[in-house]
């Protein structure tokens, strides 16, 4: 089919990958347009649009379907719109003008973290599966009647960047599956049905670690905040990174927020069992292992909070 492609970050790459791989035309990809990366703050293309530009398809750089996008996206024809976090609405006409309409990839199980970070809220809640639906997009957020879904256990060790990791494959997967059901006139969705929970964009404020909490909570925040935005304390005033830990429930209780080493692992005591840290990123440092930063700490205990 001709199908339009908006999409933005690196777990909407292997979507575009797999369609263009499948045979489909696509007639162009939207992304947003080139921001500043790094400290350097060099104007950078998106993953999406340097996967696009490998792929020699026409690329169009936006932040917002205006009017004038709207109709330069219009003059394609496409049979089908297609959108995997592109950072953007589609609203109409365009929302309705392919034949088919647009299909969304979204990394969760609707209704449930409907919204713009749903694998690290999903991650941070504790929950123990999450997965990815195709669903039709219409003018409501994420409410749409899904065309197809899998679904994928949410391992102890799991972060929000190794689990978007794996989704954005396996969801490739799935959108092809379902983008060839509907070119064949067999594809079929259901209304979405369940508790509505919403999963808004994240702030610096969900990232702060607080150790009142009890260990598996703070454990699962810490992993769902895991790359971006990266959960964080404070150790005398500066901001402090927590870029790895792990539940230590065999250890002896330390009071929230006391940091120690206690035999050889550098230890943070919370509401119930303590948690190990593993790396680290100290104010204006680089990040390490918990272990050189407590070497270099030289004292016995550091309050956090």
């Amino acid at each position: 089919m001709k199908i339009l492609f908006a999409g933005t970050p690196e777990v909407a790459v292997p979507s575009l990958r797999a369609l263009h791989a499948a045979g489909h035309t696509i007639a162009a990809v939207v992304t947003r347009a080139d921001a500043p990366v790094g400290r350097k703050r060099v104007l950078t293309p998106s993953p999406v649009a340097a996967a696009a530009e490998e792929l020699g398809l026409s690329v169009v750089k936006a932040n917002r379907l205006d009017a004038t996008v709207t109709e330069q996206l219009l003059s394609f024809g496409a049979e089908l719109g297609v959108v995997v976090a592109y950072g953007g609405l589609v609203r109409e006409p365009l929302l309705s003008t392919p034949r088919l309409g647009w299909v969304n990839l979204h990394f969760s199980l609707l209704p449930r973290w409907r919204g713009a970070a749903p694998v690290q809220r999903a991650i941070a809640a504790g929950d123990a599966v999450t997965g990815a639906d195709v669903f039709q997009l219409v003018p409501a957020l994420d409410a749409g009647d899904v065309f197809g879904r899998i679904e994928r256990p949410v391992a102890a060790d799991d972060t929000a960047g190794s689990m978007l990791d794996a989704l954005s494959v396996d969801g490739a997967s799935l959108l092809v599956d379902v983008v060839a059901q509907l070119e064949a006139g067999t594809a079929v969705a259901v209304p979405q049905t369940g508790e509505v929970t919403l999963a808004p964009k994240l702030t610096i404020d969900d990232a702060r670690i607080d150790w009142t909490l009890p260990l598996a909570s703070i454990d699962s925040r810490i992993r769902g905040m895991t790359p971006e935005p990266g959960a964080f304390t404070e150790i005398d005033g500066a901001r402090f990174k927590v870029l790895e830990a792990r539940p230590a429930p065999d250890a002896a209780p330390l009071a929230p927020g006391t940091i120690s080493s206690v035999d050889g692992r550098v230890l943070a005591g919370t509401a119930d069992a303590p948690l190990e840290l593993r790396r680290v990123q100290p104010s204006g440092k680089t990040p390490m292992s918990a272990a050189d930063w407590w070497r270099g700490a030289g004292t016995d205990e550091v309050i956090a909070g």
